[in-house]
């Protein structure tokens, strides 16, 4: 994979994550609330947001509203999932929480699913605390 197309991937996931957090904590989540989450232009979370429907991963109302797809809220969950168990593995160890978590958001993107599998079974034995939420 090129390093464009990686980073496309990577940008697509951050969405999917930001719309799967902005869910949790709002009854309806609009374009302008992801722009406001991610301090990117209208303009630019708009392409996004295309990019998001043309791939299956989301809908949009007539009014704006965002909803995920089955494979957008998988792809979301995994990834949330992938930033929660890191951030809090490397908070266990000492790192600070501003780092891990910017450390955390880039490792969710490029670890294998077989790798973050093996990580998960190895930290939730030895770090039990770190399978909580964020």
């Amino acid at each position: 994979m090129s390093y464009i197309q990686h980073k496309s991937e990577e940008s697509i996931e951050d969405y999917l994550e930001t719309i799967l957090l902005l869910s949790r904590r709002l009854s309806e989540v609009r374009s302008i609330d992801i722009a406001n989450e991610m301090h990117f232009s209208k303009p630019s979370v708009s392409v996004a947001m295309k990019n998001l429907r043309n791939r299956d991963y989301i809908t949009v109302t007539k009014e704006g509203f965002i909803y995920f797809t089955k494979e957008g809220e998988r792809i979301a969950n995994a990834i949330y999932e992938r930033h929660s168990l890191l951030s809090n593995w490397l908070i266990e160890l000492g790192v600070a929480p501003d780092i891990a978590a910017s450390d955390a958001c880039k490792m969710e993107h490029d670890i294998s699913p077989e790798s973050f599998d093996a990580l998960k079974k190895h930290i939730l034995m030895h770090f039990p605390a770190c399978c909580k939420e964020e």
